[in-house]
């Protein structure tokens, strides 16, 4: 497909344009001293009464300076996305593109992963006592494993689920059964499906980024999306999977709502099919629901609704016919919550210990985006209401969603640590952001983003 520019340096129709760059290094900075505070404040929590349950807070890492197989390939990945990123982004045909920041993100994550060696980053990640993997057998009859479901999540009764079974809707568990009754059984093969399809998370970013704004701000995007340091934990994580699902569905509404696709209709009722879905991998992700309802405002057109609420009711009206209540489990789930560390983790810490969390999973230079974000929210709502929003003006109020949800998440309560992994689904679409940033010192930034997914990877082992 023809661009307007294919070339790295463009006309940019941002906010602010080349002007705020102090603006953008003091976000960054505010980003390093909310973190800074979240360790030492975490520390001395931690040292005094033992109640925020991670070694390393605010993440759940424990400090291990190490190097493995990934430590000459995760550099020699961003060295190349660094160096080649925004000028192929720029002059690549758009599906060329697309195929590529696929190629470079499974690159990225997975040898950011080997990092800890294949066993250790890979294969055996989804095997520990809190995985799903741990359960696959009592599976054997899926039915009578879902009709029971919620009779082992709380703590107490025997055979309580592990940690991760008891906290997810069973989608997520019938995943990595469905997967070993095909003979993809065992941990290589669950943690090779999550990379795999979590990768892709990326490039339904970009697809709706285009529909939604418009193709520059997209490829402006892309490198940045590619070398995110939430790729350390998207490698090997059952969340990267869930990103993966609850992404496609909000870009199939955007194809859907702005009809940038061959079937609209088939677009929006696949976007009903995959919140469905999400809903069954994850409670928290019914959130994603803020994402979708900023599509169709954004858009301004209801006409998706009727065939995405059909799609989303399909799997719900499955699981309920199988014998599973979402509500009850849901329910039993909170008092689960609160049974374990969730009920002794202080609120008042992790409330603003989750933000640094999130500081470092979207790097110093989203946080950069994110301060053009807020400085173009008020032109962007007023342009909202006359219905004269240009494509800058729609990326700020789309993130700008995506931030509303995590925040929502946030104050929940139900998520008090390990957000750097569990809130994947929503830092995918604060990247975007980094399309607001001027060309001048792009390389720069995109280093930034590398050393700290590098550093962490190398200094820290991460959890689960």
């Amino acid at each position: 497909m023809k661009t307007e520019d294919r070339t790295e340096h463009t006309t940019e129709p941002m906010p602010a344009r080349r002007s705020g760059h102090r603006r953008d290094l003091a976000a960054a900075g505010a980003g390093i001293v909310l973190v800074t505070a979240a360790v030492l404040v975490g520390h001395a929590i931690e040292n005094a009464d033992h109640t925020l349950y991670v070694r390393w807070a605010p993440l759940l890492a424990t400090w291990y300076p190490h190097v493995g197989p990934g430590t000459v390939a995760a550099p020699a990945v961003a060295v190349a996305v660094v160096a080649y990123g925004p000028v192929l982004a720029g002059r690549m045909r758009w599906r060329a593109l697309l195929l590529s920041c696929y190629g470079a993100a499974l690159a990225w994550v997975f040898s950011l992963a080997l990092i800890d060696g294949w066993e250790r980053g890979i294969a055996a990640r989804l095997t520990t006592k809190h995985e799903y993997l741990r359960v696959i057998g009592r599976f054997d009859d899926i039915g009578a494993a879902l009709r029971g479901f919620n009779d082992h999540i709380l703590i107490g009764p025997p055979g309580n689920w592990p940690a991760h079974v008891a906290g997810h809707p069973p989608g997520a568990t019938l995943t990595f059964v469905l997967l070993d009754r095909i003979g993809l059984g065992g941990g290589a093969w669950a943690g090779v499906w999550c990379i795999v399809t979590g990768a892709s998370a990326g490039l339904a970013a970009l697809i709706a980024v285009r529909a939604l704004a418009d193709e520059h701000t997209a490829r402006r995007a892309a490198p940045f999306i590619v070398l995110a340091p939430v790729a350390v934990w998207a490698g090997t994580s059952a969340d990267g999977y869930f990103t993966a699902v609850a992404a496609w569905s909000v870009t199939l509404l955007a194809l859907a709502a702005t009809r940038s696709v061959r079937s609209p209709a088939a677009a929006a009722l696949g976007a009903g099919l995959l919140y469905g879905l999400v809903c069954y991998l994850s409670y928290g992700l019914t959130l994603i629901a803020v994402l979708l309802l900023a599509v169709l405002v954004l858009t301004r057109t209801a006409r998706p609704l009727a065939l995405f609420v059909l799609g989303a009711l399909a799997v719900p009206a499955a699981f309920t016919l199988a014998g599973f209540n979402w509500w009850e489990a849901y329910r039993l789930l909170v008092d689960r919550y609160y049974q374990g560390a969730g009920g002794l983790r202080p609120y008042s810490y992790w409330v603003w210990a989750n933000l640094a969390c999130t500081a470092i999973a979207v790097g110093p230079a989203t946080l950069a985006g994110l301060r053009r974000t807020a400085e173009g929210v008020p032109g962007a709502v007023r342009t909202l209401r006359t219905g004269t929003t240009d494509s800058p003006q729609r990326l700020v109020l789309f993130v700008s969603a995506a931030f509303l949800a995590l925040l929502a998440a946030d104050l929940s309560g139900m998520s008090k640590a390990e957000t750097e992994r569990i809130w994947q689904p929503f830092i995918l679409w604060l990247l975007p952001a980094t399309a607001l940033l001027p060309v001048p010192g792009r390389r720069g930034w995109l280093a930034a983003q590398a050393v700290v997914a590098l550093t962490v990877n190398h200094v820290f082992w991460t959890g689960w």
